[in-house]
């Protein structure tokens, strides 16, 4: 018993093969974001995006009115024109995410690295914003 059917859809794997194996001609996929994970820790956020195949200096990191923006302008190398290929769909697409930050994040702490396809941003919470310990008041 199949609990999943596979849809097969004959226009649009039509035009694909049409584009991509005829004409080697891509159609840029300007849909595809990458995953992302966010936490919130007693002391910060943690923001982690799955972009394997990258490099830290393809990244571009801003903070400004609330607002954190990481994206991305990966240039595709060019192709020699000893490389015919029958199929190409290797290609790194730009991106752009934008989130939201509370109030009680410091943007001026704000902290990237990037390792093993995953790009992590620690948002530090300002002192005021730290869960205070609970103070036992005495009644006179």
């Amino acid at each position: 018993m199949n609990l999943i059917r596979k849809q097969r859809t004959f226009f649009p794997s039509l035009i694909d093969d049409y584009f991509n194996q005829e004409w080697n001609y891509r159609i840029p996929d300007s849909t595809s974001l990458p995953a992302v994970n966010i936490k919130e820790l007693d002391t910060q956020f943690e923001i982690d995006l799955a972009v394997p195949g990258m490099k830290k200096s393809d990244f571009e990191i801003e903070v400004e009115d609330g607002l954190l923006s990481i994206s991305s302008s990966a240039e595709e190398n060019d192709i020699t024109e000893e490389e015919k290929f029958t199929r190409r769909e290797f290609s790194y697409n730009n991106f752009k995410r934008t989130f939201t930050i509370p109030d009680s994040v410091d943007p001026a702490k704000v902290d990237a690295s990037y390792s093993n396809g995953v790009l992590q941003l620690l948002l530090p919470k300002r002192k005021e914003a730290l869960l205070q310990s609970k103070k036992l008041i005495k009644i006179r």
